[in-house]
């Protein structure tokens, strides 16, 4: 049984650069943290006593005799890229929503692609997990999404990542003064607006005409630069909170489905009751909040925000791990056998009427109770 775990992911800047669209003419770069909140996956091989081959565990349970029968995207896929033959259990659950804007899509492939060679006995690299599941995402499964979050769950940390023309990708960890990055984790504050929505869907509208946005996607990848600046010098932390609010109402002018009026409202109160900047995590349209204010000011917040759900959150820097590994019974034999029988369809019991004995009374003379009856 192997458990692998991966860190969800905080985009600051460059959001909207790492899509291939984009990096592949002009280049691009984003600033991303990961946070001590996480997807978990549990992998075995299933042992071929069942009437089912694959057992998927989500929202929903699946129990399956196809791998063509899985619903979940991600795992029948991978399951066929990766050749498994043998029948399968898959179990995720996560400390956030899913659908939420925290990269949580690309934590559970990255996360499930580790899970799996761990399965087959292969440990592979920080480099190799980021590559592979943006290939899945883009390529399998066709989807409309960046390169970043994929890079931030495989190797974890607070880190520039730079996407090349040629379609190289470079993660470059931010190294600050002593104290710097604890200062910023503290003026970080993450709610969740209750919004659901689909990343994917959310790009589609603003993605297929990146090359009539250019100056804004030109401002937003300045700002990763920008930020890292004031960072590593000795300006005063507020400045990194200005330049999210610059960046928020330049990735707003994005597309339509970037903001709503919920969103809009939400952004105001908080900054009425002393945030300095912020920005809706993630592709937008909802999901979570990220707000950067001044200690002083977070009561504040809390108050003018009180029918959203407060997760307090640090940085991390482990990116996908496993962290549980327990070797098997090898079951391969047995199952090689079931396949070579004509196993009957298991069933349950349904007999035709209700089974009735004699219960043995321990005196003699008395009349037994049959089973059913009532002794009048």
């Amino acid at each position: 049984m192997i458990i692998s775990r991966t860190p969800f992911r905080i985009s600051f800047f460059g959001g909207g650069t790492d899509y291939p669209e984009w990096y592949r003419q002009h280049g691009g770069a984003v600033l991303a943290t990961t946070i001590d909140k996480y997807c978990y996956l549990t992998c075995r091989y299933l042992p071929p006593f069942f009437d089912y081959r694959y057992r998927v565990v989500w929202s929903k349970v699946e129990n399956r005799h196809e791998v063509g029968e899985i619903e979940h995207p991600v795992v029948g896929t991978l399951i066929r890229h990766l050749g498994i033959t043998r029948g399968v259990e898959v179990h995720h659950v996560g400390d956030l929503p899913a659908r939420s804007g925290m990269g949580s899509s690309s934590a559970f492939t990255v996360g499930l692609l580790h899970a799996l060679h761990a399965l087959q006995g292969r440990m592979v690299g920080k480099e190799e997990l980021m590559t592979e599941a943006i290939f899945t995402e883009q390529e399998l499964l066709k989807e409309t999404v960046g390169s970043q979050d994929q890079a931030s769950a495989a190797h974890g940390g607070f880190n520039k990542i730079t996407f090349a023309q040629n379609g190289q990708i470079q993660v470059s960890p931010v190294v600050l003064r002593p104290g710097r990055t604890d200062e910023l984790d503290s003026h970080l504050m993450l709610f969740y607006t209750g919004i659901v929505r689909t990343a994917s869907k959310v790009a589609a509208s603003y993605v297929t005409d990146l090359g009539q946005k250019r100056r804004q996607l030109r401002i937003l990848r300045d700002l990763v630069d920008e930020s890292i600046d004031l960072l590593a010098s000795d300006r005063p932390i507020e400045g990194f909170g200005e330049l999210l609010d610059e960046a928020w109402s330049v990735k707003r002018s994005l597309g339509a489905g970037i903001s709503t009026g919920e969103v809009d409202d939400v952004y105001q109160r908080a900054m009425a009751a002393g945030a300095i900047g912020g920005k809706i995590t993630g592709a937008g349209g909802g999901g979570f909040l990220l707000l950067f204010v001044p200690p002083q000011n977070q009561q504040a917040v809390l108050d003018a925000l009180p029918e959203l759900v407060h997760v307090p959150f640090h940085f991390e820097s482990s990116g996908s791990q496993i962290i549980f590994y327990d070797r098997e019974q090898d079951f391969s034999s047995a199952e090689a056998a079931r396949e070579s029988r004509p196993i009957r369809a298991f069933r349950e019991l349904t007999p035709d009427a209700p089974t009735q004995w004699a219960i043995p009374y321990p005196h003699a003379g008395k009349t037994p109770v049959i089973a059913g009856q009532t002794k009048d």
